[in-house]
């Protein structure tokens, strides 16, 4: 029997490189920008919070196809977790890698027997998760308990940036500024709330990771300060933060140039995922097999 028949698939030519799908959706995104319709923005960072383990491509994939979407999984992960995709969803398109194994020579393979064989990456293929609203089964347990207590991420977040070399402070003295970066040493302003004090570590961390370099000379003071509140927004809802952003705030990454806006995007995943990361011990994901590069695609 085909447990598959009644699950409608989105299989139109869409774009089938990393690259392609990247371009499209900033290519969208920048219509809905440009129709005033600026809340698309923050729903892409809403996805890298909730999908930081994907690539920037699979996220704004699922982000454009699914805003909605909290929790996606393939077919057989949701069987194996003992739910059911509901006849009729259409699955949500991302791009998986295809690996291979490239034999090495016998002699080089001799000199080490753990690296005799090397996994090398083919290309990608399509591959389709859905989200849990479009499943029914056992109840799952929440990765994350929601309030506006981010806990012991303050403490973990502190150990990342120490172990950066970056030294921490806490200091009346930069009121009213609430945190300031300077480049190996954030000041943080003492006396704010667990959830003030933890957004603030994180944009000053993003700081230290974004802007201590070379780009730091190709963007603007204002492009810069975005990028690091986009971080703590990503950040913040992971963490199960109340953030009241609005935004139309986020407007300011965008101000007609296609390619930096794709730029600020993928770095503000790539430093938001860094900081999550280092927040959390690893999450066993129940995962089959098959479906484990789809999170790496």
């Amino acid at each position: 029997m085909n447990t598959t028949k009644n699950i409608a698939i989105i299989d139109s030519k869409k774009p089938s490189t990393k690259q392609e799908i990247i371009a499209t959706n900033v290519k969208l995104l920048i219509e809905q920008l440009e129709a005033g319709h600026s809340e698309a923005l923050t729903n892409y960072l809403t996805a890298m919070s909730r999908f930081h383990q994907y690539s920037f491509g699979n996220v704004m994939e699922i982000a454009r196809q699914m805003p909605t979407a909290t929790r996606v999984a393939g077919f057989w992960t949701w069987k194996n977790l003992g739910r059911n995709v509901k006849a009729g969803q259409k699955g949500i398109r991302i791009l998986a890698p295809i690996v291979g194994v490239r034999r090495k020579k016998d002699e080089e393979a001799n000199k080490d027997i753990t690296k005799q064989n090397e996994r090398v990456l083919l290309g990608f293929r399509n591959a389709y998760v859905f989200d849990i609203s479009q499943t029914d089964g056992v109840e799952l347990p929440n990765l994350r308990e929601v309030s506006g207590d981010p806990g012991e991420n303050i403490d973990r977040l502190a150990a990342f940036v120490k172990s950066k070399g970056i030294q921490l402070v806490y200091n009346t003295n930069i009121a009213p500024a609430l945190g300031i970066s300077y480049g190996g040493r954030i000041a943080i302003l003492p006396g704010q709330s667990k959830a003030e004090t933890f957004s603030t570590l994180v944009h000053e961390t993003a700081h230290e990771l974004l802007h201590r370099s070379e780009r730091r000379t190709a963007t603007t003071k204002t492009v810069r300060e975005t990028e690091a509140e986009a971080v703590a927004f990503v950040v913040g809802k992971a963490a199960g933060l109340v953030n009241d952003n609005a935004s139309a705030s986020y407007i300011q990454l965008y101000h007609g140039n296609a390619s930096l806006l794709a730029e600020s995007l993928e770095v503000i995943q790539q430093t938001a995922s860094i900081i999550l990361a280092a927040l959390e011990p690893p999450i066993a994901e129940e995962v089959s097999n098959e479906e484990l590069a789809e999170v790496a695609a």
